[in-house]
């Protein structure tokens, strides 16, 4: 790969969680663009593998692993691997996630273990595996993925909302216990990012321009929106950053007063007179 190496990443080693899908890919081009070496993890093998072949063809040194973070055999497994092929790892990006639909009235303990057991206990279960010799080292970061439904509660998405509320608090008990030796641990928080898992709802006529015209921004984010706070936090720029949440989502959380109405102050009635 070629560029300056402005954000330190350049030989480092760091795993990307859910590769496979929109954020994650983006997320692992970016980290191939800054130079470093890549460990791609998705149960979805076959996407992860095309994942890595592409950024490989770049120039970029890559692993795919399936691996279904869930299950602690599969994340072990996956940490063995990827410390036989490039060594410990340096960053861990934590981003694999489930979004099912279901309303909490009637849903099941399965799918509500089934959702935590992957957008949460995977979470932790990645960062015992790959954190352990970051410990050893004195030195790591790890950035997990989390939603801005983790603090504005999303209706019938079954226990979505409450595992991502679990992934911000997972990363500041992180940061706590982990900082004094060396190791950071912070989240990002996308919202209305459009991606395969959320391209359902945008095929549905005229949502992709409501939604737009409810963010600030006027536009809704891209798996490239995240990445790039991702890579920030994952870099020697952030090394004094340790415990935070990043809201990336175009300001959509801060519209909420905005919806009143206040005759006078409404934008139509701040337009320049004649």
């Amino acid at each position: 790969m070629t560029g300056m190496d402005w954000l330190g990443l350049r030989g480092q080693n760091c795993v990307v969680t859910g590769a496979g899908g929109g954020i994650g890919s983006a997320i692992a081009a970016a980290f191939a663009q800054a130079g470093a070496r890549l460990v791609l993890i998705d149960r979805d093998g076959v996407a992860c593998e095309r994942v890595a072949v592409a950024l490989a063809k770049d120039g970029a040194e890559t692993l795919a692993i399936e691996c279904d973070v869930g299950d602690p055999a599969s994340v072990t497994a996956a940490a063995e691997r990827g410390m036989a092929a490039f060594g410990p790892a340096d960053v861990l990006v934590n981003n694999a996630g489930l979004l099912r639909a279901g309303p909490l009235a009637t849903l099941s303990p399965a799918e509500w273990n089934a959702m935590l057991g992957v957008n949460l206990t995977g979470y932790l279960l990645c960062a015992q595996a790959f954190g352990r010799a970051m410990l050893a080292r004195g030195h790591g970061a790890l950035v997990h993925v989390a939603s801005i439904a983790a603090r504005h509660p999303q209706p019938f998405s079954g226990a979505y909302s409450v595992s991502k509320a679990g992934v911000v608090m997972l990363s500041e008990q992180l940061a706590l216990e982990w900082g004094p030796q060396g190791v950071r641990s912070n989240a990002v928080s996308p919202g209305l990012v459009r991606t395969p898992m959320s391209e359902a709802f945008y095929q549905a006529p005229g949502v992709a321009e409501r939604r737009a015209a409810i963010v600030p921004a006027r536009r809704i984010g891209t798996p490239a929106d995240i990445a790039e706070a991702v890579l920030f936090l994952a870099s020697a720029h952030a090394q004094y950053i340790n415990g935070e949440n990043v809201t990336v989502d175009g300001g959509f959380g801060r519209v909420l007063m905005g919806l009143v109405p206040r005759p006078g102050y409404d934008a139509k009635d701040q337009a320049p007179r004649s």
